[in-house]
């Protein structure tokens, strides 16, 4: 399997997944640490992934979703964007609707 279906495999298997630089214990970039907070103050399980741990998907993810930054962020399959917007979407309240929401329909 190459890094772009195991990238999909992942985005379709796990309803909440961030594609980060780190982990959520010890990320290891400021942006990555930032959207981490933003997930974790929502109360709901994520997956992620540590680009650094894995040459082909650090390389093949920008291609995947069009995106060449990181972290890289994707509720139900489909990308929400990085740091910036997760961020944004944290203040607003929309984000804690969204994780709650795909996290419940992956309980059903």
């Amino acid at each position: 399997m190459d890094a772009l279906e195991r990238i999909k495999k992942q985005v379709t298997d796990n309803p909440i997944i961030i594609y980060m630089k780190g982990t959520p214990d010890f990320p290891q970039c400021g942006f990555s640490a930032r959207a981490t907070q933003a997930l974790n103050s929502c109360g709901v399980e994520y997956a992620f992934v540590n680009i650094y741990e894995d040459e082909e998907i650090y390389r093949a993810l920008p291609k995947f979703a069009n995106w060449p930054t990181f972290p890289q962020l994707y509720v139900k399959g489909e990308l929400v964007g990085g740091c910036d917007i997760t961020l944004d979407l944290h203040q607003s309240g929309e984000l804690q609707k969204m994780l709650q929401e795909a996290a419940t329909a992956k309980a059903a």
